[in-house]
């Protein structure tokens, strides 16, 4: 009886310490002096150094005057031009083609010329654009409320939406990397297998609602970047996001084999584009491209990629990023990814990562080691996202960048800190 109390005791102890540790996590957190102080300023103006191109005022015609020799190619851990210029990516993610409308957010709201202006006057100098594979088989005519800014694409199809909106940002000097990120419209990542890999014919026939096989997911991408081989500034694919398998069960060597082989299709429809080829487990993980790179046919094209956020880590032993003090959180990156960074092995793209714009503790600890860490390796990223708003239901984004106009900036301790990271490397 005795043993059964203490047993009972104990558990209770520790499930109530667990409680409360996870509950200091979600303490809303207190903005420093400096966030604060950048939010009542104007945004600093873009770096136009770091854009591939630029637009003149008054030919509104986009001209090559950055000093960067295109095609890109990989150097070391760095992108660089032809003539060994580094070309550092400040990208942010542009959603919306991937979920259930079939098309990229706020097109009701705002031109795409004007939503382009917009990242650019963040500063960013690249956009992520992810598709579904869905959006491609089935390309959709779009609905024209979702359009209303856009009358000029009323009636068009999902791919001629997605195309217009790439163009619509090259027209400004952004780069654009193009990004399968899902089999099925929908938000990703759920603990749906049908989308858990590029290929899902492995399941029963009647389990997924789109059924893909291998040379089905590089047929769409031959469709996808079939429409955009003549825009210089589309630079890269970004050729499946989070690859996990079921429940985390993805080997390296599969993927990074399917990788070669879509890889290599497209480069040779277009030698010049790189290959983004993210990590397993969430896209956290690429400790398997120390025993087994990927090599395409094309040399100097594979860039691979990262995604960290706070809830990144689960099930190891020191758990979430945002309980992890900053030796913690450096040592996990290097294992996972960083040592191909510091070791000048290959690029890595932080393709994702992000923070809601009020955090609570464990979001702000999180953000805090992240930003200092990417600082000190002058990483390159790619902020998740823009939208402030999620295709369904029209749910309030609280990782947003901008206001519901898609125009106005939140000038929090985000974008404080990605306004510095944008200018290491370019003091």
């Amino acid at each position: 009886m005795f043993l059964t109390l203490l047993s009972i005791l104990l558990l209770g102890t520790y499930f109530f310490r667990l409680w409360r540790a996870e509950a200091a996590l979600a303490i809303p957190w207190t903005p420093s002096p400096e966030a604060r102080l950048f939010s009542q300023r104007p945004l600093p103006p873009p770096i136009e150094a770091s854009f591939l191109s630029s637009t003149t005022a008054a030919s509104k015609e986009t001209e090559f005057v950055s000093g960067y020799a295109l095609p890109l190619k990989t150097q070391g851990r760095n992108i660089v031009d032809q003539n060994g210029k580094r070309f550092k990516l400040s990208s942010v993610n542009w959603y919306g083609a991937s979920d259930e409308l079939f098309i990229p957010g706020g097109l009701d709201m705002q031109h795409r010329s004007t939503i382009a202006k917009t990242i650019k006057k963040l500063g960013f100098n690249s956009v992520r654009m992810p598709y579904s594979d869905e959006m491609v088989v089935k390309n959709p005519t779009i609905l024209p409320h979702l359009l209303t800014r856009n009358p000029d694409l009323m009636g068009k199809q999902a791919l001629d939406v997605f195309v217009a909106c790439i163009e619509a940002l090259t027209d400004e000097g952004i780069a654009v990397i193009v990004n399968d990120h899902i089999t099925t419209a929908a938000w990703c990542c759920g603990a749906d297998p049908c989308d858990a890999s590029w290929s899902n014919d492995w399941l029963p026939g009647v389990v997924c609602k789109v059924r893909q096989t291998e040379e089905d997911w590089i047929a769409n991408w031959e469709m996808v970047m079939g429409r955009l081989m003549g825009n210089e500034l589309v630079i890269g694919a970004d050729l499946r996001n989070e690859v996990r398998g079921v429940w985390g069960t993805m080997p390296w060597d599969k993927w990074a084999s399917a990788a070669e082989k879509a890889g290599n299709r497209l480069l040779r429809m277009k030698k010049d584009w790189l290959i983004i080829v993210g990590g397993t487990e969430s896209g956290n993980d690429l400790r398997g491209v120390r025993g087994r790179p990927v090599r395409l046919e094309v040399e100097d094209r594979v860039v691979y990629s990262a995604h960290v956020y706070s809830w990144s880590g689960w099930g190891s032993l020191e758990g979430r990023y945002s309980k992890r003090t900053y030796p913690s959180f450096v040592a996990s990156m290097r294992t996972n990814w960083a040592y191909l960074i510091e070791g000048d092995v290959a690029p890595v793209w932080i393709g994702e990562f992000g923070a809601p714009n009020e955090p609570g503790r464990g979001d702000a600890n999180y953000w805090e080691n992240l930003m200092r860490y990417l600082k000190s390796i002058d990483a390159d990223f790619g902020y998740w996202a823009i939208n402030p708003r999620k295709p369904k239901d029209d749910e309030k984004e609280t990782y947003s960048l901008v206001e519901d106009d898609w125009v106005t900036p939140v000038l929090d301790y985000r974008m404080k800190d990605m306004t510095e990271l944008m200018r290491v490397g370019h003091e």
